[in-house]
């Protein structure tokens, strides 16, 4: 790394400290490193075409109809029928009520797309119900914010698509189908913890209900969880594209949420679309500063002199995989997740594949890390949200997120060292 790869850290982590927002850090160090490297008139030129090139990608156009579709769904009462069918399936068993909170907030968040989404949908019930059924509130809390980031990682996931590009072309298809054991590896962790902490603290059970009303409330669940078999089955079997996929994601949950359901009103599409422009336009600024700034690094060799560095510290794979984990564990405290993996999946990435690791497996590794950072203070973005929906302060909720955060750290430890966890379902398919 030269005098020109110090200008762009420096920049870049002293516009965060003055609170300027991420996109326009990134945008603004990239801008006075290419001043520094090269005369004014190209390197503003350079900037403009690397922004502009960043987002200029079909993929990246199932974004916006990916977070559409989330948006609909998140008011077309998919959260409620999902809790009920939840409750109906697994609320007789010990913790049942944290156990619904896990399962539902991995349902929403695989439907919806979004962490946050799941966090303030599912969390605005699921928290008061178990507050009032003798749960700590700071538990229930925990619960949410860890269960809703398993949304990252089952389909259909923006995320993911995001990574797919930043690799430089890893399949999303193959990516998204990836993503379903680890995903349900998380949830599952999760529910062993809350059954463990309910067990110990003598937490209340429900009923177990007849089968006919299991059967009913499942069969009013279906609809919901019909979107993920649509979307992935229509991709596996190249019936479309993602980005298809992601129109077609829009159609049914306009269908679902305003004729099935009646929850959405034709009145309320305006403020929905609003919104979905407010949320992409949002993405794609960080996306195309984004990879101006990876082409920045990229000729500085700022991902080559890291590469050498970790290589130079050991010999041993598992260790040099150790400390990539790490570094992306505290990047993910300070920094939202789609600058996150636009910044250093190329950094890392040659690193994980001169160790054997292909792209695929690396890819799920870093995207269940960032979702870890979703949860972990400072700038966790999921933890501000169930604090404010559960009305408590992060102090509060630190102490019971600790066992639910060495959960998930177990899953990311098994899927960075075991990598059949992520290639198994994208190799039966055929597609890794």
């Amino acid at each position: 790394m030269d005098y020109s790869g110090l200008v762009l850290v420096i920049t870049f982590f002293a516009l965060l400290l003055l609170n300027v927002p991420i996109s326009f850090s990134i945008g603004i160090a990239t801008a006075v490193t290419m001043l520094f490297t090269i005369d004014f008139a190209p390197a503003v030129t350079t900037v403009a075409q690397r922004l502009a090139g960043g987002v200029n990608s079909f993929v990246l156009l199932a974004i916006p109809f990916f977070v559409l579709s989330g948006l609909i769904m998140g008011r077309g009462g998919i959260a409620k029928r999902l809790i009920e069918c939840a409750m109906a399936l697994i609320g007789f068993l010990p913790g049942g009520l944290a156990l619904v909170n896990v399962m539902s907030c991995t349902l929403f968040g695989a439907i919806s797309g979004s962490a946050v989404a799941a966090t303030s949908a599912i969390g605005s019930f699921m928290i008061p119900q178990m507050e009032k059924n003798g749960y700590d509130k700071n538990f229930a809390a925990a619960v949410t914010c860890t269960s809703a980031t398993t949304g990252m990682l089952i389909p259909p996931s923006n995320i993911l698509i995001i990574y797919a590009v930043a690799s430089g072309g890893v399949s999303i298809a193959a990516l998204f189908v990836a993503g379903y054991l680890p995903g349900i590896l998380v949830a599952l962790a999760l529910m062993l913890v809350c059954a463990g902490y309910a067990k110990a603290k003598g937490y209340p059970t429900a009923a177990r209900l007849p089968f006919s009303v299991v059967f009913e409330k499942v069969k009013a669940a279906l609809p919901s969880l019909l979107l993920i078999f649509i979307v992935i089955g229509g991709i596996i079997s190249g019936v479309f594209t993602a980005t298809e996929a992601g129109a077609i994601a829009v159609i049914y949950s306009l269908i679902l949420s305003v004729i099935v359901y009646k929850e959405v009103k034709m009145s309320e599409m305006s403020e929905i679309l609003l919104k979905s422009a407010e949320t992409t336009a949002i993405v794609m600024l960080l996306i195309g500063a984004s990879s101006a700034m990876s082409w920045i690094m990229s000729y500085v060799n700022i991902p080559q002199a890291i590469s050498e560095f970790l290589l130079t510290l050991s010999e041993n794979p598992l260790l040099i995989l150790l400390l990539i984990n790490i570094c992306l564990l505290v990047i993910g405290a300070f920094m939202d997740m789609t600058p996150a993996v636009l910044i250093f999946t190329p950094i890392f990435l040659p690193v994980a594949e001169a160790l054997g690791m292909s792209p695929l497996h690396f890819g799920i590794m870093i995207v269940l890390n960032l979702s870890i950072g979703l949860v972990s203070p400072p700038v966790g973005s999921v933890l501000f949200v169930g604090c404010a929906v559960a009305k408590t302060s992060i102090e509060k909720l630190i102490r019971p997120l600790i066992p639910l955060y060495m959960a998930m750290i177990v899953v990311l430890m098994l899927v960075t060292y075991v990598p059949a966890i992520s290639e198994f379902l994208p190799n039966l398919f055929g597609l890794g």
